[in-house]
């Protein structure tokens, strides 16, 4: 079948990059794709917001399959357009959408289920929101209500940190995310992300994984979209993800198809992992990136099946998923400055190389684009250099080899990923 991606960063590189070794794909479309992803697949000029002229597009080019990469085209309404074409799509409605796009609804739903998270406030004003924080004190977190690219969250440690942010947040850091704010309790432990597949009704979890989310060296700096993963994640054991599933996952997925809006595609669960179980941090309604780029090198069975099933709503069930028994790892690349102002156009080289290191190494691109046969930076988070290693430890060092192939100096890295996971083995 023919089979169309939307999106053009990291993560939708490495859904091109699995869905590409598929036997049930002919040919592979992605808007508006990357420098990397025009390897694999055809890139065409869509905008992934537009439902309709997506699914008039795939319509006209015979798509069998369309895959909603990033979380805005869901929270616009892409994948209603999409289905209402007749054509398949992974990814949820407008309405099931809202379990990302907006965190209040989220903690309604997680409250009507019971499942464990944090104690909150959802607030309209900014004197309202501070009121409710001089009173519960902090350490607190204090979030844009909608989507803020991952970055409109603050886990503020002082009073005053958490007063500056809610300041932030109403005078317009964050846009329209931040018109209403979401106060939270703050929950110790350590984080970690579960993707559970749903078709409406069965959920079936993926490898699990954890990602860094400081810009810096020991977790460090602002909060971004993350800068690097690896799977699997020894804090998240068997017990533990079983138990998010029984007590959260599952449950939040019956109540949306009690609702009428059934959850079809990616639940991406992030936990915090607490010393008395696991507990609901967010919910996301698409593959994490930069973590699906290693779950995606560390499945073994064809993706295309399982994406296929949840898109028509039936047979998740009954399609096997396997995993490689080893470990993987990546490193994200950003522009200096992320994630404030960077710099775009600069040539970045060595990229071939880096892959030519090792057999294991994959170089996933997000931000970047090819201009007369060379690659140019053009986003936040430009390359994500992605290893797989019989153990953790293996696959952290093939990264980094890779890592260092390349030759770009106006980027940067952590140089720590995985350090928690490999300090505790």
């Amino acid at each position: 079948m023919n089979i169309l991606i939307l999106g053009g960063g990291g993560r939708e590189h490495a859904l091109a990059w699995k869905i590409a070794q598929s036997p049930l794909c002919e040919r592979l479309f992605c808007a508006p794709g990357n420098a990397g992803i025009a390897e694999l697949a055809e890139c065409v000029a869509l905008n992934p917001e537009n439902g309709r002229e997506v699914a008039a597009w795939a319509e006209a080019n015979g798509i069998g399959l369309v895959v909603v990469g990033p979380e805005a085209p869901l929270a616009a309404g892409t994948a209603d357009a999409v289905r209402a074409a007749g054509i398949p799509c992974f990814g949820p409605s407008k309405e099931a959408a809202r379990l990302e796009a907006s965190k209040a609804f989220t903690k309604e739903i997680a409250d009507a289920v019971g499942a464990p998270t944090a104690a909150w406030g959802r607030f309209a004003d900014a004197e309202a929101a501070k009121a409710y924080v001089r009173a519960q004190g902090a350490p607190i977190v204090i979030k844009a209500d909608g989507l803020a690219a991952g970055k409109g969250v603050v886990v503020a440690m002082s009073l005053d940190e958490a007063l500056a942010a809610i300041d932030d947040m109403f005078g317009g850091a964050f846009g329209a995310a931040g018109a209403e704010v979401v106060v939270e309790e703050f929950m110790e432990g350590e984080e970690a992300s579960l993707f559970v597949l749903s078709d409406g009704e069965a959920a079936v979890a993926l490898a699990p994984a954890q990602d860094h989310k400081r810009a810096f060296d020991g977790d460090e700096g602002p909060n971004t979209g993350g800068m690097g993963a690896y799977s699997p994640a020894p804090a998240l054991t068997p017990e533990l993800q079983e138990r998010a599933m029984a007590e959260i996952c599952r449950p939040v997925i019956a109540e949306m198809a009690r609702r009428g809006m059934p959850f079809r595609g990616v639940l991406y669960a992030g936990l915090m992992l607490t010393k008395t179980g696991p507990r609901l941090v967010e919910f996301n309604v698409r593959f994490g990136d930069p973590e699906c780029q290693v779950v995606m090198l560390r499945m073994e069975s064809d993706l295309v099946p399982a994406l296929l099933a949840c898109a028509k709503g039936e047979g998740l069930a009954e399609v096997p998923m396997t995993w490689h028994d080893d470990a993987a790892a990546t490193v994200v690349i950003a522009a200096r400055g992320y994630p404030g102002d960077y710099a775009k156009g600069e040539e970045i080289r060595g990229i071939a190389a880096a892959e030519a290191t090792d057999p294991q190494a994959v170089v996933f691109h997000a931000g970047t684009r090819s201009v007369g046969g060379r690659i140019l930076s053009n986003g936040g988070r430009v390359l994500n250099v992605t290893a797989r290693g019989d153990t953790l430890e293996e696959a952290v060092a093939r990264a980094y080899r890779a890592v260092a192939r390349i030759d770009w100096p106006g980027g940067f890295n952590r140089s720590d990923i995985g350090a928690r996971a490999l300090k505790k083995g």
